[in-house]
């Protein structure tokens, strides 16, 4: 298929919104119009050119989500350079490492990264720079000097300012390497994943064809923007075609959150499940929880008045102009998603990996299947490698324009994911019904083999548990063939009322027999130990597994 450039998208929008705004930091100085960003993108070409920086040369960013991350991001794609996204939660060491590792020319850090790195541990850099400013943090005299003629060279190549016509982005180098995004994965030594112009422009043309905006839409950016999920469809898809952009410059908490939404009131909102999770658990299942409310949440005509208020309730909290609420990453609880099912929520639940630049399959929440994720993509095709692809779990395997060009200098890595006829290796489980809607069942590399032979997801039983009372997070885990739970307790206000008297070893046994009861006896739980902090976790918030025995 004809896919049309993401930079043709941003220019045609430049162009068109020439004064709106286009991102800022909430609560932050940094704020583009479009007609801003078009004249910063082209200071940094003419600083580039004056540095020696070609084509193909690599650019580092590292650091929190801000609104120059993303300048830099449009800067450096439409020189035609590679950006090296590097997730700013990496040890000094890892981040040393990544650099050197990508062969970067340049690094930009955030506040935090520049607290804590050596930039003379980095011996193929030209310079480190602070993207907050824009000012030098490392660099030989010569680069130095170099640097400070830069306003003056933009002055020169455009006397009068940028204007419309001065707004020409190449679109013919599809093929080219656009990012390196170098993921933390949740399997230990992180990989640097070859995205194309091509993949990029696969995901941002469904977007935009799927789920136009609306003048005036805006949406907040709080996943980590080095990650392809936040950086795609939280920022790249939304300045593409003219959404204003808030960058949550802080750690999104409960609280940050809360306030963040009231003030930007999204359009969409892209999240994990873990976010949704502890919103809907915090907030809704307290309050239909009592007798009274369970007998009123099923019937008729009276379902209708509390599910309403339920959903009235979601809406205000996510700043009450939310018309998409799209989560991937991982799945569901299935007690959080039946409560968004029963008050017909405006959810949907989409799948993706960093390979596919993000997005694999999705399907608009009015025609969402539940507990599905969604379709495939128009600009990729699903297969699942099974005799019986609608009936028995196979691995998910994806072909199509999304799909990665291979891991950087990695032949081994990049050999072991393809298939000998071309397709790339999810590494995911599951199922695809005869309409086309996908089911995942698990991580093939995390099914555990039960006694005879039988496939056992610990995602499916790590669900069930953490739907059980007094229960945060759970992780199941094989131990001599036997079944383990590692289970880290809530014990906020409202997870001691749920305990009552009982003590947590009490409670967390009584769990463990009502989930039993409903599993065959190959994948029952043993036994359940407690953990005495919260699971770690990658920047995206998948649980690290390896690290839990």
């Amino acid at each position: 298929m004809a896919t049309k450039h993401y930079l043709s998208y941003l220019q045609e929008t430049i162009l068109r919104d020439w004064d709106r705004l286009a991102m800022a930091d909430l609560d932050g100085e940094n704020k583009y119009t479009y007609a801003q960003l078009a004249a910063e993108i082209a200071k940094l070409h003419t600083t580039w050119r004056l540095l020696g920086i070609k084509e193909g040369d690599k650019i580092a960013l590292c650091g929190r989500n801000c609104a120059n991350w993303g300048l830099l991001f449009l800067a450096a794609t439409s020189y035609k350079a590679v950006v090296v996204s590097i997730l700013p939660d990496f040890t000094a060491d890892g981040i040393y490492s990544l650099v050197d590792h990508s062969e970067a020319t340049l690094l930009y850090v955030g506040p935090n990264v520049r607290k804590k790195i050596d930039p003379t541990q980095m011996k193929g850099l030209k310079a480190t720079i602070f993207m907050d400013d824009m000012s030098i943090v490392e660099a030989d005299d010569k680069f130095r000097k170099k640097y400070e003629g830069a306003d003056e060279a933009f002055l020169k190549a455009y006397p009068k300012g940028v204007s419309r016509a001065d707004v020409k982005y190449p679109t013919d180098n599809y093929d080219d390497l656009a990012v390196l995004n170098y993921t933390s994965g949740s399997t230990g030594n992180p990989k640097g994943v070859m995205l194309t112009h091509l993949n990029l422009s696969g995901n941002v043309e469904f977007a935009c064809q799927r789920i136009p905006h609306k003048p005036g839409d805006t949406v907040l950016s709080m996943l980590p923007i080095a990650h392809m999920f936040g950086l795609m469809f939280e920022f790249l898809y939304q300045v593409c075609d003219g959404a204003q952009v808030y960058f949550l410059t802080q750690a999104p908490t409960p609280t940050v959150l809360m306030k963040a939404f009231a003030q930007v009131k999204p359009f969409m909102i892209l999240t994990v499940p873990l976010v949704i999770e502890k919103i809907v658990k915090k907030g809704v299942l307290p309050k239909i929880s009592s007798p009274a409310a369970k007998i009123m949440w099923k019937t008729p005509l009276l379902k209708n008045v509390i599910r309403g208020k339920v959903k009235e309730g979601l809406d205000k909290t996510f700043g009450g102009q939310l018309r998409y609420l799209i989560i991937g990453g991982a799945a569901l609880n299935g007690e959080v998603e039946q409560v968004l099912h029963d008050i017909k929520y405006q959810y949907c639940v989409g799948y993706g990996m960093t390979e596919c630049g993000p997005l694999i399959s999705y399907e608009d929440w009015w025609a969402y299947a539940f507990h599905s994720c969604g379709k495939e993509l128009p600009q990729c095709r699903v297969r699942i490698d099974s005799e019986d692809p609608t009936g028995k779990d196979g691995e998910i395997q994806v072909k199509g324009i999304n799909v990665m060009k291979g891991y950087y200098k990695n032949d081994e890595a990049t050999k072991a994911v393809f298939t000998e006829d071309g397709w790339m290796r999810t590494g995911d489980l599951g199922i695809l019904d005869k309409a086309g809607n996908i089911y995942i069942h698990g991580r093939s590399k995390n099914m555990i083999l039960g006694p005879s032979g039988q496939n056992i997801y610990p995602e499916e039983l790590e669900d069930k548990l953490d739907s059980m009372p007094c229960i945060a997070e759970s992780i199941v885990v094989d131990r001599d063939h036997k079944l383990v739970a590692l289970v880290y307790p809530d014990t906020s206000t409202d997870g001691l009322k749920q305990l009552g008297t009982k003590s947590l070893t009490q409670q967390m046994e009584e769990n463990r027999l009502a989930v039993n009861k409903d599993l065959p006896l190959y994948s029952q739980i043993s036994s359940v130990e407690l953990v005495a902090s919260e699971f770690e976790k990658t920047p995206k918030r998948s649980i690290k597994r390896y690290l839990y025995k």
